[in-house]
């Protein structure tokens, strides 16, 4: 799964990997964010949402959680952060944003939390060895209340493990690489086995994963203090990375 995120890339760099020009407003709102969690407002890069400008790829601000446009209750968006690649274009919350609303969401590294001895669970941050941007793999929707007030959510689309994170957590987001973006993000283009073969793990060597103190735990708590490194005795009763 994919539950706690950074995003702590400057907007220049971010719109030189995703090939776009931030709106200016947008553009001053992205300070540096050490800890995202669900139902916070995320950036995604997607066509724009607008039809007259359909071809031009646009960052937005969307709560993370994704509410299906035929549900009477938003709130299902807090169960529905994630959407399995192995079903994604089949499961009924999902399909309709799949074939229509793929999105990226864009990130510096992400958490998880690996079991150890009893109930202790060791946090992780996972990142690439350079620091340079993720893209994960998400779909994104649009929702209207009775009273007319829109709200756009989206998801991050997860897969199996590659055998670097495998002792970590079973899971991760699935992260495209930029030759792939044109393809992800085109809302016309709908050839499903193409689109399945990119939800799959990226190589083992993308990645690397640093053991990190437990005040990241507290989704309140923000700031460089998320990634402050643990003495690897602390967690030398679970796998460690070399």
């Amino acid at each position: 799964m994919c539950g706690r995120f950074n995003l702590r890339t400057p907007a220049s760099q971010l719109a030189a990997f995703f090939d776009i020009v931030f709106d200016p407003p947008l553009q001053t709102s992205l300070a540096p964010r050490f800890n995202i969690a669900p139902s916070q407002p995320v950036l995604v890069v997607r066509r724009a949402a607008a039809a007259a400008a359909a071809d031009r790829t646009e960052g937005a601000l969307v709560h993370w959680g994704l509410v299906p446009s035929w549900t009477k209750d938003p709130s299902i968006g807090n169960r529905m952060i994630n959407a399995r690649g192995e079903t994604v274009a089949e499961k009924p919350s999902f399909r309709s944003a799949f074939r229509h609303r793929r999105c990226l969401v864009p990130a510096s590294g992400f958490y998880e939390w690996q079991k150890m001895t009893g109930s202790r669970k060791q946090p992780w941050h996972i990142h690439r060895p350079d620091d340079a941007p993720l893209a994960f793999a998400g779909i994104w929707e649009h929702w209207e209340a009775e009273d007319g007030s829109v709200l756009q959510t989206c998801a991050i689309i997860t897969t199996d493990a590659n055998s670097q994170m495998a002792p970590i957590h079973h899971r991760m987001p699935v992260i495209l690489d930029p030759p792939d973006f044109p393809a992800w993000l085109d809302p016309q283009h709908d050839d499903h086995d193409q689109l399945q073969r990119l939800l799959q793990p990226c190589p083992d060597e993308t990645l690397v994963a640093d053991p990190i103190d437990t005040w990241v735990n507290r989704p309140a708590n923000d700031g460089p203090d998320c990634l402050r490194p643990v003495d690897e005795s602390a967690a030398g009763d679970g796998v460690l990375f070399e």
